[in-house]
């Protein structure tokens, strides 16, 4: 199943000099423009997030979006004092330069004294549900290969936000009293002589896992899904009545995730 990724931002920096007197910062809901080749992964990147927590607190029904979508996210708050400059604030909180200007949209060294900033925020200062890297003990090694081995084959070289979703109904088919309990079992399961997952009878599920699929696998394998609990995906392109006529979940790109 392929779609396409989204191209990422390129954005300039530059460096001003000043003093900064003093500055003073605190936790509070903001919210964030999109701006051209912006994704909700990307986005959860900067803010110290995850996916399905922009997709929960926006109301999303997908993880596609728009430019010019404002969305809330949860960041620090900073009030410019005379003598700073955009390179300093960011040295003090330390963030990047461009991660200022990305959670700001100012893409030029001007800022007026009084002007509020949202300073991204990172794991050092602020406690965020990031995802877990470490497994969740319900889930052995082997399920974590499986997974993302399915991932990679599904959504090899999409976005990140689609291998999360793959991943996802997997793991709530697990859940659901209408499929195997396993995450083995359900990958492998064949019903009426039908696969339920293509890359197991073309044997693509053997092949490696990529990093990045490893990577949505862990998080899903703790708790992640965008999809809130779609138990299928398939092209928005197929004509099969009896998936066409499911309840929709979400859709990423040209792919569609129901119930």
């Amino acid at each position: 199943m392929k779609f396409k990724g989204l191209k990422s931002i390129l954005l300039t920096t530059g460096l001003t000099l000043g003093i900064s007197l003093s500055f003073s910062s605190n936790a509070y809901a903001a919210t964030y423009t999109a701006v051209s080749g912006d994704s909700l992964y990307k986005i959860s990147q900067l803010f110290n997030t995850t996916v399905a927590s922009l997709v929960v607190n926006n109301n999303l029904l997908s993880t596609s979006i728009n430019i010019g979508q404002v969305l809330d996210v949860t960041n620090l708050n900073y009030t410019v004092k005379k003598g700073d400059t955009l390179y300093l604030i960011a040295k003090q909180h330390n963030v990047s330069l461009d991660e200022l200007r990305r959670a700001n949209n100012i893409y030029t060294n001007y800022i007026d004294i009084g002007q509020n900033l949202s300073i991204p925020i990172k794991s050092t200062s602020i406690p965020s549900d990031t995802v877990n890297t470490n497994l969740d003990a319900t889930y052995s090694s082997e399920d974590l290969d499986l997974l993302a081995r399915l991932i990679t084959a599904e959504a090899q070289g999409e976005s990140y936000d689609a291998k999360i979703a793959v991943g996802a109904v997997v793991m709530n088919r697990v859940k659901s009293d209408s499929f195997p309990n396993s995450i083995n079992d359900v990958i492998y399961q064949v019903i009426n002589g039908y696969y339920q997952f293509t890359p197991v009878l073309n044997g693509w599920i053997n092949k490696p896992a990529q990093d990045e699929c490893i990577k949505a696998a862990k998080e899903v394998l703790n708790g992640t899904d965008p999809t809130n609990g779609a138990l299928f995906f398939f092209e928005s392109s197929i004509t099969n009545t009896w998936l066409l006529s499911r309840p929709v979940s979400m859709t990423v790109d040209n792919m569609t995730f129901s119930y």
